[in-house]
């Protein structure tokens, strides 16, 4: 009788420890699975956007694995702030070039954010939604005349996932 309770007070133990662990084993693989397919996969593109343009950002939709019509944010150029001194013209400060954009995630709210290189307090990048936005230029970069009517400005954007390098 004494062997009896022994074994089961060494079997009964030993199982629970046994089973514990195939369920922590089975429980680990479950939560790597996950992390592995809801982590995005890094992109960078590229995009140039004229005022009043907008753009699908489809790469941000495919990173996700979702239809692109459903989840893939629009970013749209809203305005060219051009406050440079014009060639020609007599000035007390040389003034900047400023984008401001809109950017319209899938669940229907919106974001705004505005990029220079050279504005004071300005930042020629931003990040918003897990998506990093840098400017990457822009054209015509000569400065228009005084008495000449604004140039449309093509803006080069460079977008990319926080995760890529």
């Amino acid at each position: 009788m004494k062997t009896t309770i022994l074994r089961q007070l060494i079997v009964l133990p030993l199982l629970a420890a046994v089973m514990a662990a195939l369920h922590a084993c089975g429980s680990t693989s479950g939560v790597a699975g996950v992390k592995r397919d809801s982590a995005p996969a890094p992109f960078t593109q590229t995009y140039v956007l004229r005022q009043g343009g907008s753009v699908v950002i489809a790469p941000a939709a495919t990173a996700a694995g979702a239809s692109v019509a459903r989840a893939a944010p629009v970013l749209r150029l809203e305005r060219v702030n051009d406050s440079r001194c014009r060639a020609g013209a007599v000035c007390v400060w040389a003034g900047y070039i400023s984008f401001s954009f809109a950017l319209r995630h899938p669940d229907g709210s919106a974001s705004n954010f505005v990029l220079s290189d050279n504005m004071p307090n300005g930042t020629p990048s931003v990040t918003r939604n897990g998506l990093s936005f840098t400017l990457a230029g822009f054209t015509p970069q000569e400065v228009p005349g005084k008495n000449e009517a604004a140039p449309d400005y093509q803006v080069s954007l460079k977008v990319s996932n926080i995760n890529s390098p």
